[in-house]
């Protein structure tokens, strides 16, 4: 791995050059083609996004990674409603994966979140990888996940920032709405998407279909053979 990176918050002027490396980073990915970069540049102007971790990742001032962090929520079966937060998509150029910067920029994110005060990391993942950056499955914490709640859901993971957070809390996450940004917006997506390079998408393997809506969004990791994919694009 080259030692010479760097690790600043996105800019304006970077706005472009991410939305391009999340796509290349994603594409054919989890869908054929993908819209992980439609959705970066929508979660600017959400009050969700939480900017001081819109992360970039420079290798010899070239951008290679990225990281973007949304606020979250868990509703809690007493009825209240505790604040926490997620990320994603997390992303690495084709070029610089599986060399270690997808968990350096994971480790330098959530020195930052802890430093900001967030008490506690959730998201959808493979744990093999996210394990190694302090993530658990969330249900063992008494969190259960929205789209899976009556599942051991292992691909659920947590992360405490403050110790013994979730002591005592029980109840369900869901994913924030902003990551459904391009189901509400099919056609305004496809004219986005005229504005990068043009790609050949592929079809879609048999075991992936009748997965739906949860191959929309970037931090999702399935079961069975997508469980691995994770590794490929980190």
């Amino acid at each position: 791995m080259k030692t010479n990176f760097t690790i600043r918050q996105e800019e304006s002027k970077d706005f472009f050059t991410v939305e391009n490396l999340v796509r290349e980073a994603f594409w054919n990915v989890y869908q054929p083609g993908c819209d992980e970069h439609f959705i970066v540049k929508h979660y600017r102007s959400n009050p969700d996004f939480i900017k001081e971790l819109s992360l970039v990742l420079e290798v010899d001032d070239k951008i290679i990674g990225y990281i973007m962090y949304s606020k979250a929520q868990i509703d809690c079966n007493d009825g209240t409603i505790i604040d926490v937060a997620t990320f994603g998509p997390l992303a690495i150029h084709p070029d610089f994966q599986r060399q270690g910067f997808g968990k350096i920029l994971v480790d330098y994110s959530l020195e930052k979140a802890k430093e900001l005060g967030i008490p506690c990391v959730l998201r959808c993942g493979s744990g093999e990888f996210y394990g190694k950056s302090g993530f658990g499955p969330a249900t063992t914490k008494g969190v259960r996940y929205a789209d899976d709640s009556e599942g051991d859901a292992l691909y659920f993971l947590c992360k405490e920032l403050k110790e013994d957070f979730l002591k005592d809390i029980f109840g369900i996450y869901h994913d924030p709405k902003g990551y459904f940004v391009t189901h509400e917006n099919p056609e305004d997506f496809e004219k986005y998407d005229l504005k990068f390079p043009k790609k050949e998408k592929l079809k879609l393997p048999e075991f992936l279909k009748g997965w739906g809506s949860k191959l929309l969004f970037p931090h999702f990791v399935f079961k069975d053979k997508i469980y691995d994919k994770i590794k490929t694009i980190i």
